[in-house]
């Protein structure tokens, strides 16, 4: 609930990434929400992840991910490989269940004077889980999350 005195001091962006084998979290706050920041955000992932390992990456539609520039950056790293997830089914991306913690634990009754004190904030609570992460397991029944697809492309469906 925001108060009459509510005073927002500004925004950041979570860039962040799930292993979902261990369920360690690489993060970075950047400004805005561009292509040039998501090509910065991988460029940091591409520098954490042992050489080795290829790379699946679950993302929204949003336009800054399928970027002219983030395909190129995309073709020249071929461990990578981006999934991309239908329109409104943000919930089949694991890291979202992150989000949701950070929000609900750090951020909805958080008291942030400036935009350094919000990411100091979100970064402490990346170590502070990284600390002692737990792989990610899927707790719905995958009857369930069937239905609720085919529900939801029903209801697609009968909009104009």
């Amino acid at each position: 609930t925001m108060t009459h005195d509510y005073k927002r001091n500004g925004t950041t962006t979570l860039f962040a990434a799930l292993n979902v084998l261990d369920g360690s979290v690489i993060g970075r706050n950047m400004q805005r929400h561009r292509h040039q920041e998501f090509i910065r955000f991988l460029n940091a992932v591409e520098r954490e992840v042992p050489e080795r390992k290829a790379i699946h990456v679950i993302l929204d539609n949003y336009a800054a991910h399928k970027h002219p520039k983030v395909r190129a950056w995309l073709a020249r790293h071929p461990r990578w490989t981006f999934h991309f997830t239908p329109t409104s089914a943000s919930w089949l991306n694991a890291v979202e269940g992150f989000f949701a913690r950070l929000s609900r634990r750090k951020l909805q009754r958080g008291v942030f004077h400036s935009v350094v004190d919000l990411q100091t904030a979100i970064k402490d609570f990346v170590m502070q889980h990284n600390q002692n992460p737990t792989p990610f397991v899927w707790r719905a029944d995958p009857k369930d999350i069937i239905a609720a697809v085919k529900r939801g492309h029903q209801a697609l469906q009968t909009i104009h």
